[in-house]
């Protein structure tokens, strides 16, 4: 359909490949000019101003290609020229691991940059980010181009600068925060992050629909409703379908009407759904009294105690509770679940229960991208998302084909009954072709997992090297020696890596291509997957780390009928097949089922997808309007205008003690930023709340979706006339001095520290759970 409507994936690739042809045939011309001919060629090339175009493209693409073999050693191949400039038209592309998209990347960057653009360059962590602005500095350099990485540890005025720069690479997270963090100044100048024209996206499917509805939120800390030790200590002690049932795809877990009283007696309260512990519990604080408090914390207990799992969903290190990133295999650096999930983990582990925090504000990865006029991105599986791309972006793939044709074979699934008859085969494959020297690369669903098989294979007499959350600092090394003659490497996610894997491994390199060729002639990497991935975009990513550049390569998957993906996929569906003596299951309707069963799955993401991005946008078209309002206040005098107004003799009395005017102007702004920023905050918790239960205006047959837009408009409308009324109360009280308005006087007190996570978020779970249920099924 796509194809007969001229959208295909290579619908305009036969244009680019002639201009990429063009290009070459005034190579011979650049390769005899100076650095500065190639300059004023290049910029001769494009029209900058308020609608910068490319005049023409073969010479600009010959321009930076002459200029990139002579600034950092590369000659750019014709698939990744015409990479670069399916990107500068605004295509995502599809360029296979190990085919350079690090340097297309860049080379877009100059394509922008000399139409005079902003460029921020997104990659999936900050690592890459500091490494490709490193490497591919001087092509930049070259064009003139100003360019720097966002740290980590970066403070305000560092990232300040570095925004300034024409070029820029950073984490998404990171960007993603500062967009935050700017939502919360009360004077311009403080401001860190400068707008940008054209978002470049590495890894744009992981990026733009994996993480695309993860909310990046900025909290302030609060003392949290942890969930209290006892109520810990009684949920470890319920028992499964008699106290509560798990749901059969492993996303909810709900508490019987046994299990209610079960708490009940444990806790000595009359009813666990009226409200809080009896008036003789001398004990009980204001906020376990409130009414469903408790039961909240039960429920957030039990899905700690029974749908997180440790080494899984995260790790203990350090004596703190370290979240795992699922689709990358990685300690997800500062992030904590929401909703006393955070604390409730603390307290299974035995672990000190940490603060919780009140939410400033939040900004779902989607939207954040959003905030760029122009997009592009590159990655080694944009077909498999190509409908997300194009329904939530309107982005057009591009497939550029390998600058070798691959040689890899990827066998077909071995599929078993059981678990453990999968991972048995498995061993006994990894220890079969180990013995011929071949290097092997398995990849898992989890660390647990990971380590489960990486000890069956010590125990076996083969040594292999381990890559997950737990030891992500020696990722670069780990990965570098994977294609190393007799090398075993067990990884969880293989995705947004960024470091290829070469054959004959890193530490021959210098010795020449003696260990390269000695592996091709073993027949290259040979990949074993354990389990099916629930995407598979995740599959072929795993894949894809063998047959690199024309290398020969292999792959093959073991799957059981135990596997998360087929349990989610295949619910409340029969197989009928008879295993061999081996125990595997080899006949056609299985592997049949097996793919079926990943269609489902992946179905069931894009309609959480499409549904949460209907909550999502509501909130984000008001957060715009109050970020409207806000830049209002920061940029001029409406705070002092509205306060002195209805404030005459106040405003009077300040004047008349001197205060001159800038500072009551910057005054007044505090004050109005202060309230405003308070009642959104209110806000976003008032939204939550509704996501909590808006599943039950289900069973009173309304939309649910509905109803949360007609609740939550109703409840905006509110917002600015409840700031503008307490910036008003607070004006006529407050102690304003040639210092400013003491705030805190009248115990309006900031957040001391503020603190950021990212979470998954469901709001309407298959199983009508609430959103902390959610949080827990996706990175189930």
């Amino acid at each position: 359909f796509w194809k007969a409507m001229g959208s295909s994936a290579t619908a305009n690739q036969k244009k680019s490949k002639t201009i990429v042809g063009e290009a070459a045939n005034v190579a011979d011309k650049l390769a005899a000019a100076t650095d500065e001919e190639i300059v004023e060629i290049a910029k001769g090339c494009v029209t900058t101003g308020d609608t910068p175009v490319i005049n023409d493209a073969p010479q600009l693409l010959a321009a930076i290609r002459e200029a990139a073999e002579r600034t950092i050693g590369m000659r750019p191949f014709d698939v990744q020229l015409q990479g670069a400039l399916r990107m500068i038209v605004g295509d995502v592309i599809e360029m296979a691991t190990g085919e350079g998209k690090t340097l297309t990347g860049a080379m877009t960057a100059v394509g922008y940059g000399l139409q005079g653009r902003r460029v921020h360059v997104i990659t999936v962590n900050s690592f890459l980010a500091g490494r490709d602005e490193q490497w591919m500095g001087p092509l930049l350099d070259f064009f003139g181009l100003t360019h720097g990485a966002i740290a980590e540890e970066a403070d305000g005025d560092e990232r300040r600068e570095i925004y300034r720069r024409d070029i820029v690479f950073g984490a998404v997270n990171e960007m993603g925060f500062d967009v935050l963090r700017d939502q919360l100044i009360t004077r311009r100048a403080d401001a860190v992050r400068s707008p940008a024209d054209v978002a470049i996206i590495d890894e744009a499917d992981s990026v733009m629909v994996d993480e695309a509805l993860v909310p990046l939120v900025l909290a302030g800390s609060e003392p949290g409703p942890a969930p209290a030790g006892q109520i810990t200590d009684i949920v470890r002690g319920m028992e499964e379908n008699r106290h509560f049932t798990v749901a059969g795809d492993q996303r909810n877990v709900f508490l019987t009407d046994s299990g209610a009283r079960y708490v009940e007696k444990g806790l000595g309260i009359e009813s666990l759904y009226g409200g809080g512990r009896d008036s003789s519990d001398g004990d009980a604080d204001s906020d376990a009294d409130a009414p469903g408090s408790l039961l909240s914390q039960v429920n957030v207990a039990l899905h700690a105690q029974h749908l997180l799992t440790r080494d899984v969903h995260y790790i203990v290190r350090d004596g703190k509770v370290a979240l795992i990133d699922g689709s990358r295999g990685r300690v997800a650096e500062l992030q904590r679940w929401p909703d006393g999930l955070q604390a409730a983990v603390e307290a299974k582990e035995g672990l000190q229960v940490t603060d919780g925090g009140r939410i400033l504000d939040q900004i779902t990865v989607q939207a954040l991208l959003g905030l760029y006029p122009g997009k592009c991105g590159m990655t080694g599986t944009a077909v498999a998302a190509g409908d997300q791309l194009r329904q939530f972006y309107d982005l057009s793939v591009s497939v550029i084909e390998p600058n070798v044709p691959t040689r890899r074979f990827d066998e077909q699934d071995r599929v078993y009954v059981s678990e453990e008859d999968r991972d048995t085969a498995a061993i006994e494959h990894i220890a079969t072709i180990h013995q011929t020297g071949q290097p092997v690369l398995v990849g898992t669903q989890d660390i647990a997992e990971s380590e489960r098989i990486a000890e069956a294979l010590q125990e076996r007499g083969i040594d292999c090297s381990v890559l997950n959350a737990k030891n992500h600092e020696a990722e670069a090394g780990v990965v570098a020696e994977s294609g190393r003659a007799g090398h075993v490497t067990v990884s969880t996610q293989m995705a947004g890596r960024g470091t290829d894997i070469r054959l004959g491994g890193s530490g021959e390199d210098h010795a020449g291509d003696d260990g390269h060729d000695k592996v091709v002639e073993l027949g290259g990497l040979h990949v074993v997957g354990i389990g099916r991935f629930r995407s598979q975009r995740l599959d072929n990513q795993l894949r894809g780390r063998a047959g690199r550049q024309g290398d020969p390569g292999s792959s093959v998957f073991f799957v059981s009928l135990e596997d998360d993906v087929v349990g989610v996929g295949g619910s409340g569906e029969e197989l009928r097949a008879q295993p061999d003596e081996d125990g595997q299951l080899t006949q056609k309707k299985v592997l049949l089922f097996i793919d079926h069963c990943q269609r489902v799955a992946e179905g069931q993401m894009l309609d959480i997808h499409a549904t949460t991005w209907k909550y999502n946008k509501l909130i984000n078209d008001q957060r715009e309007i109050v970020n409207e309002r806000r830049n209002k206040v920061l940029d001029t005098d409406t705070a002092w205008e509205d306060l002195s107004y209805h404030d005459v003799e106040r405003a009077g009395q300040l004047q008349a003690a001197g205060i001159e005017d800038e500072v009551l102007h910057q005054a007044a702004r505090e004050i109005m930023l202060y309230h405003l920023d308070v009642e959104w905050s209110e806000h976003l918790a008032y939204l939550d709340d509704i996501r909590e239960s808006i599943h039950l205006r289900a069973i009173a047959r309304e939309s649910p979706i509905d109803e949360f837009h007609r609740m939550s408009i109703a409840a905006f409308g509110e917002l600015a006339e409840r700031a503008v009324a307490k910036a008003r109360e607070t004006f006529s009280e407050v102690t304003v001095t040639a210092d400013g308005a003491d705030l805190e006087g009248l115990g309006l007190h900031k957040p001391s520290a503020t603190w950021t996570y990212m979470v998954n978020d469901n709001p309407l779970s298959s199983s009508g759970g609430s959103v902390v249920g959610s949080i827990a099924a996706i990175f189930r």
